[in-house]
C-alpha cells in the first residue's frame, strides 16, 4: 500500500549505512560542482514513495548531482541510512517523536475491521478519515516546506504525493509530479477511478464508486479548498486534490499492464518509466533445515499491513503444513508470534529488491514498489489487498493474468494453499513475467528518471 500522509520509521526501516558529509547549503554545493543539479525529492511520509525516490536519488548522486530529501519528522534517519541529506518538515502538528511513530500504527489497527469492506464500503469508513490526515499534513507542513525551499534553492522539486503542497509551485523552480502509486491517480473515462478497484470494463461500477466519493468528500474538500485560498492559489473542482505537472510526470506502470486511455497523455509532459527499483545490496537466503531446496515464498503487506497480526497467525499455521519455505515481514510485530515453524522465517524488514531475484512467488499487499518489483524481476505475484491503490492493483494483476488476487480474509486453507501451488508451478505465467522482466530491465527506469528530472531542471521554471 502506497500510504498516505505520515508514516515513520521503526523496526521495520531500512538497516543503518554511513551517515553522509552535510554540505554548508545548496548554493555552495553548486557552485562547487559546476554544472551539479541540486534535486529536492519531497516524497509521501510512506514507504513505498519514499523507497522508490531513494532509487532515483541513487542514479542521480552516481552521475555528480546532488539529491536532497525533505521529508515527514517521522522519516528521521530514513534517507541518511542510503547517505542522503535530510531536511525534516512537521507534517504532525507538534506530536511527540512518540505520538508520530505509533499515529499510523494505531491509525490502521483502529482500520482493521474496515479492510473487510468493499472499496465503495471503505469510502465512509476509511478513505474519508484517511483524506483528512492528508488534509491537516498538507495545512501543517507549508510553512516548513516553504522555509526549506527557499534555503535550498533547488534546481528542480520531485515531489511524490496525493495532495498539493503549495509551496513546491512557490519555489521558483520547475517541478515534478511522480506517480509511484496505481496509474490511475491520472483520471481518464476509461480507466477506474484511483482507489476503486474496479475491473477496466466495469463502467457501471466506475460511476458508482465516483458518485459516492464526491458525495462523501465534500466537507474536506471545502476545508482543503479554503487552505488554498488563503495561500493565493485557486481552488481544484470537487474531487481534485492536487494536479498534473505542466512541467513533467513520472509514471512507474509498466508496458504491459498500462491502461488503454480514451485521451492519450501527451508525451512532453507524461513519461512511464516502467518501474523504479533502487539498489539493496546482495541476500542470502537463510538455511531452513529440513527444508532447503523446497520453493521459496516472500511474504509482505507492506510497514502498515504487517499490524493485521491475527491474519499473519492465519497464514504461519497453514505455512507450517505446506511443502515450501517462507520468509515473512511481519514489520514492528515479530514479537508476537513466538517460536515459527521450521520453514517459516520472520524479519521486522527484508532488503525486498535484493530478496525477490531468489524467490518462486510473492504475496504481497498490492503496493505500488511491490506490485512493480515483482514484474521486474519476473516473479509471480498473489495481492492480497487491503486498501488504497493494492485494491486497484490486485484487480489489475487479474485483469492481465500476470498473477493472482484472493480476497484479503475470506480464504480457506484450501484455497491458499491451491493458488500458490498454481503460480509456482505455472509454467506459461514464467514465461511471460520473464517477457516483463526483461522489457522492464531494458528501459532502465531509475536511469530514465534521472535523465528526465535533469531535463526538467535544465529547463528550469
Amino acid at each position: 500500500m502506497a500510504t498516505i500522509g505520515r508514516k515513520t520509521k521503526g523496526k521495520g526501516t531500512p538497516k543503518p549505512k554511513p551517515k553522509p558529509k552535510t554540505r554548508p547549503n545548496a548554493k555552495s554545493a553548486k557552485t562547487a560542482r559546476g554544472r551539479a543539479k541540486t534535486i529536492v525529492l519531497f516524497p509521501e511520509a510512506a514507504f513505498g514513495p519514499a523507497l522508490n525516490c531513494v532509487g532515483i536519488a541513487q542514479r542521480l548522486k552516481a552521475q555528480g548531482h546532488n539529491p536532497v530529501f525533505v521529508c515527514d519528522r517521522g522519516f528521521k534517519g530514513v534517507f541518511e541510512k542510503y547517505g542522503f541529506e535530510e531536511n525534516l518538515v512537521d507534517m504532525s502538528g507538534g506530536m511527540s517523536d512518540e505520538e508520530i511513530a505509533k499515529f499510523w500504527a494505531n491509525f490502521i489497527a483502529g482500520h482493521l475491521p474496515h479492510f473487510r469492506l468493499s472499496p465503495i464500503g471503505q469510502l465512509s469508513t476509511y478513505v474519508m478519515p484517511v483524506w483528512e490526515a492528508i488534509v491537516d499534513s498538507a495545512v501543517i507542513a507549508e510553512d516548513g516546506l516553504k522555509a526549506h525551499l527557499d534555503r535550498i534553492e533547488p534546481d528542480v522539486v520531485c515531489v511524490d504525493n496525493v495532495i498539493l503542497f503549495p509551496a513546491i509551485k512557490r519555489a521558483g523552480a520547475p517541478w515534478i509530479r511522480i506517480i509511484s502509486c496505481s496509474e490511475n491517480e491520472i483520471p481518464d473515462p476509461d480507466v477506474p477511478p484511483h482507489l476503486s478497484g474496479c475491473a477496466e470494463n466495469d463502467k457501471a461500477g466506475f460511476a458508482a464508486f465516483e458518485k459516492e466519493f464526491l458525495r462523501l468528500v465534500g466537507p474536506v474538500h471545502a476545508r482543503f479548498n479554503a487552505f488554498l485560498a488563503k495561500v493565493g492559489h485557486p481552488p481544484y473542482a470537487l474531487g481534485e486534490f492536487f494536479e498534473a505537472s505542466p512541467y513533467m510526470n513520472l509514471l512507474l506502470y509498466p508496458k504491459p499492464l498500462r491502461f488503454k486511455r480514451r485521451r492519450p497523455l501527451d508525451p512532453k509532459r507524461f513519461q512511464y518509466l516502467d518501474g523504479c527499483v533502487r539498489n539493496e545490496g546482495s541476500y542470502k537466503v537463510p538455511a531452513f533445515p529440513g527444508h532447503d531446496g523446497k520453493p521459496l515464498v516472500y511474504v509482505s503487506y507492506g510497514s502498515l499491513g504487517a499490524a493485521d497480526i491475527d491474519l499473519y497467525r492465519r497464514m504461519i499455521a497453514l505455512f507450517a503444513r505446506l511443502p515450501y519455505r517462507f520468509l515473512m515481514n511481519v514489520g514492528d510485530y515479530k514479537g508476537e508470534y513466538g517460536e515459527p515453524p521450521a520453514n517459516v522465517r520472520l524479519e521486522s524488514w527484508f532488503p525486498q529488491p535484493a530478496v525477490l531475484p531468489h524467490v518462486d512467488l510473492f504475496i504481497h499487499h498490492g503496493g505500488n514498489n511491490s506490485f512493480n518489483e515483482a514484474l521486474y524481476f519476473g516473479k509471480p505475484a498473489l495481492i492480497m489487498p487491503f486498501c488504497w491503490d493494492g485494491l486497484d492493483n490486485a484487480q489489475r494483476i487479474h485483469d492481465t493474468k500476470y498473477g493472482e488476487k484472493l480476497a484479503r480474509y475470506e480464504w480457506t486453507d484450501a484455497e491458499l494453499a491451491a493458488a500458490i501451488r498454481r503460480l509456482i508451478e505455472d509454467k506459461a505465467l514464467k514465461t511471460r513475467l520473464a517477457a516483463v522482466s526483461r522489457h522492464m530491465k531494458n528501459a532502465k527506469g531509475v536511469e530514465k528518471a534521472a535523465r528526465l528530472i535533469l531535463e526538467t531542471a535544465e529547463k528550469g521554471a
